[in-house]
């Protein structure tokens, strides 16, 4: 058997495959299907400072080879997340990461600041695809400055390993990879969903009730294999590879393009097994190639 341990600056991940955040709950809704102490690690869904809804329904829709989401960071807040989840996952043996997700620099300080003190957690995941209400509904990720300065902000108050999460709807996502790793990241994330929409012909109206949402899964594949390959050409932290990640194969793209780890999002709702199956899937290949350790099929693309 190979060794499958990575490194996310000091993280370390017993393998590299993770869950992605909002498509796996906080992890105990999967304890029934898989062993999750067996997981790199766990992105728990999207935490805020104040309590969320989130959008009204509609908020899902399938498309071909994938889906739309529009649900909201629909939550109970942080100080919900502390007293009631946090002491039932804190126990759990893999890495527990928070995604903390804002709508301003504030609120995302506030977050990060208050999960920092919770010794069981050693990473957060910092969603800057969320639109900034104090420029207009602009989400953080599609402008370099607006990235710096909210990952530069989280960065003075968290003490952990800081993962960025990027948006791929932008025109250049190299250039913000590099903004918010000049600005404290320890590592960057994608991709995020892309911007879609739904339309219901015979009713002549949107499926969902945002109009658009994020759309996920098989179908983005592409976009996201080449966004990563892209970003780990351009800076020295470490990536972390997700978007249309179906099978063990797809994991093996995003490594040989550059990513560390991975995570597993859409492929969850499909098959609430697929992450271990994608574990034993990497094992494999590296054995039938003659590898000893993942790391040696990182950033290995052969152009």
């Amino acid at each position: 058997m190979a060794d499958l341990r990575v490194k996310i600056n000091t993280l370390e991940l017993a393998n590299p495959v993770m869950t992605a955040s909002g498509t796996f709950g906080y992890g105990v809704e999967f304890s029934d299907f898989i062993d999750l102490e067996r997981l790199g690690g766990i992105i728990v869904k999207g935490t805020t400072l104040n309590r969320r809804e989130g959008n009204p329904y509609p908020r899902m829709a399938e498309t071909p080879s994938g889906m739309l989401n529009a649900v909201g960071l629909q939550n109970k807040g942080v100080d919900y997340f502390i007293e009631h989840i946090y002491p039932d996952i804190k126990n759990i043996q893999t890495n527990m990461i928070v995604n903390v997700s804002g709508s301003d620099i504030e609120s995302y300080v506030k977050t990060a600041e208050a999960i920092n003190e919770l010794d069981k957690i050693p990473a957060i995941e910092l969603n800057i695809s969320c639109p900034n209400v104090k420029q207009g509904g602009m989400a953080f990720g599609v402008s370099a400055k607006d990235a710096s300065e909210v990952v530069s902000a989280v960065r003075k108050v968290y003490k952990k390993t800081l993962i960025v999460k990027l948006s791929p709807n932008v025109t250049d996502i190299a250039e913000i990879a590099k903004a918010v790793e000049d600005s404290g990241a320890d590592s960057v994330s994608l991709i995020n969903t892309l911007l879609g929409m739904a339309i219901d012909a015979e009713r002549r109206r949107p499926v969902l009730s945002t109009i658009t949402g994020g759309m996920s899964g098989a179908a983005v594949k592409p976009i996201a294999l080449r966004m990563v390959w892209q970003v780990a050409k351009a800076v020295k932290i470490p990536v972390i590879g997700l978007g249309g990640i179906m099978n063990a194969r797809d994991a093996i793209e995003f490594m040989l393009a550059g990513a560390t780890a991975v995570q597993i999002g859409t492929a969850n709702f499909i098959d609430p097994t697929v992450t271990i199956k994608v574990i034993d899937g990497i094992n494999e290949y590296l054995d039938r190639h003659g590898f000893k350790s993942v790391t040696e099929i990182i950033g290995a693309l052969e152009c």
